[in-house]
């Protein structure tokens, strides 16, 4: 059966969808967003990860490694093969492996664990990332299999993939929770590393094509970057053309700061504050004016 890379699997979330939930995080992002709050989940390949201020120097990551290598830096051209034995013997908890491979079986037996509360909630199961449709066959056959099992699935994306992946997968799953940034494709490419061209030909696509009720919208808002007039006109405009009525505002915050020091990469917004509470309420309240039924978080 096919398989995957997932980074992490979380139970018992409010967020991604209604109800409870469990939310299965994906490895690999083809986007390179500035205030992305899970850099972990960037890179497509497992990566390993070494907390310097835990290490107790017992060296019994070291008698674990095949190929005797210190974590500290470690990589594949120094032999590093991503065993995780290291992170697995480490008392101290100073090593960890980000990502690892998970069969579609082994999923869903972890996900069966929590269907009493789906039931009972209203809830079920989040793929996110990371990009889910990065690894689309994975994705595919875990809805498959949630379908089978009648569990509520809904997809965390950017949109940001091949027109055929995120066809299958709209018609697969329950909803799609779906990313609109920045509707100038200047600052999209800037801040989001890539066009936004794809990502709106995709959503006018599944528009057309009657899955506009499963789509949900959401809008990452950070300060300076895309809560200015003309952004949040154009992204109302956008929704109303598309009889899109329901929208998330997911306001920045500072967590990811020190996650971008534990895997050594430069957080490009390491000085911006979060939006102050009355600022979002405003935004939320513009879109509300323009008959977008519109939540802070979700």
């Amino acid at each position: 059966m096919n398989e995957g890379i997932i980074y992490d699997i979380q139970r018992y979330s409010i967020h991604d969808g209604p109800g409870i939930r469990s939310t299965v995080f994906f490895k690999g992002c083809p986007l390179d967003c500035w205030w992305c709050h899970n850099p972990e989940s960037s890179d497509f390949r497992p990566q390993l990860v070494f907390w310097t201020d835990k290490c107790i120097a017992c060296r019994r990551c070291v008698d674990a490694c095949p190929n005797d290598i210190l974590p500290d830096g470690a990589s594949a051209s120094c032999g590093c093969v991503l065993c995780g034995r290291c992170s697995e013997a480490c008392p101290a908890g100073a090593v960890e492996l980000v990502g690892q491979k998970w069969t579609v079986a082994q999923v869903i037996e972890h996900l069966k664990r929590d269907t009493v509360f789906y039931d009972e909630s209203g809830g079920g199961i989040t793929f996110s990332g990371g990009e889910p449709l990065g690894q689309p066959d994975f994705l595919l056959d875990l809805l498959a299999e949630c379908r089978r099992l009648r569990l509520h699935t809904a997809v965390d994306t950017s949109g940001y993939a091949d027109w055929d992946a995120v066809k299958e997968v709209a018609r697969a799953a329950d909803m799609l929770l779906w990313d609109v940034k920045l509707l100038d494709d200047d600052s999209h490419s800037r801040y989001v590393g890539v066009s936004n061209e794809p990502i709106l030909a995709n959503l006018q696509r599944l528009v057309h094509g009657g899955f506009g009720e499963r789509i949900v919208a959401r809008f990452p808002l950070i300060p300076g970057i895309n809560d200015d007039e003309n952004n949040l006109r154009e992204m109302g405009k956008l929704l109303r053309c598309l009889n899109i009525n329901r929208l998330n505002i997911l306001p920045y915050h500072e967590t990811a700061t020190e996650k971008y020091a534990r895997l050594n990469s430069e957080y490009r917004l390491c000085r911006l504050a979060p939006p102050e509470d009355d600022h979002v309420e405003a935004v939320r309240q513009r879109f509300e004016g323009w008959g977008i039924h519109t939540e802070i978080g979700g």
